[in-house]
């Protein structure tokens, strides 16, 4: 069940792209247009997602957002986006000539929820393939995976919690540890089938 609708999705989606569009011809934060619906105003978590399309296969080309709900989501959206395509630490910027060939991707985020097993050994039935992102936590270090990422490369519950154990700089049995700290949460995620192409949407599980 998706608890934003496509219409609010589909907006996010297209603002994404056209802020990250005229940032590239005037350095310029696009001032974005009114939303459809109220609710966009309100603080919320949300990432945003740019893939490249080559014959047929989508491979990441920026990723960054806000786990928490820090500001207003259409706030959020846009900030997300310009880093995503420009400040990514992991890529180089992205340049005109790539916006025909990636797709912008949205995910709104619940508020993180720590789960609190007896055991470590506990999480993996605590956790939902499909449902769930997870957020990892030891101390200074800290690693993010939005719940569509362990359905795209196929992990179960236990690669999921050691694939963001080592996104957060941690060894990937850091989860079984005491003290390390898990937390899950779900997302909204409304995407581009195509450059400029039709939005769909993928609800919660």
């Amino acid at each position: 069940m998706l608890l934003y609708t496509l219409d609010e999705g589909a907006f996010l989606v297209r603002l994404a792209r056209e802020v990250v569009t005229k940032y590239m011809t005037t350095s310029k934060v696009a001032r974005p247009p009114s939303p459809p619906s109220s609710r966009l105003n309100e603080h919320s978590g949300v990432f945003v997602t740019i893939n490249s399309i080559s014959n047929g296969e989508r491979s990441l080309r920026g990723c960054i957002g806000y786990p928490l709900p820090v500001m207003p989501l259409v706030e959020a959206t846009v900030d997300a986006a310009i880093s995503a395509a420009f400040n990514d630490p992991r890529f180089t910027p992205l340049k005109p000539e790539e916006l025909m060939s990636v797709v912008f991707e949205v995910s709104i985020l619940t508020p993180p929820v720590l789960i609190q097993p007896k055991t470590p050994s506990e999480y993996p039935r605590l956790i939902k393939i499909g449902r769930d992102g997870l957020i990892v936590e030891r101390g200074y270090y800290k690693g993010l995976l939005l719940p569509q990422v362990p359905v795209e490369y196929g992990w179960d519950e236990e690669t999921f919690l050691a694939e963001c154990c080592m996104k957060a700089g941690l060894p990937p049995d850091e989860w079984l540890t005491k003290g390390t700290k898990v937390y899950s949460f779900q997302a909204d995620v409304f995407a581009e089938e195509s450059p400029e192409g039709p939005i769909t949407a993928r609800p919660l599980v």
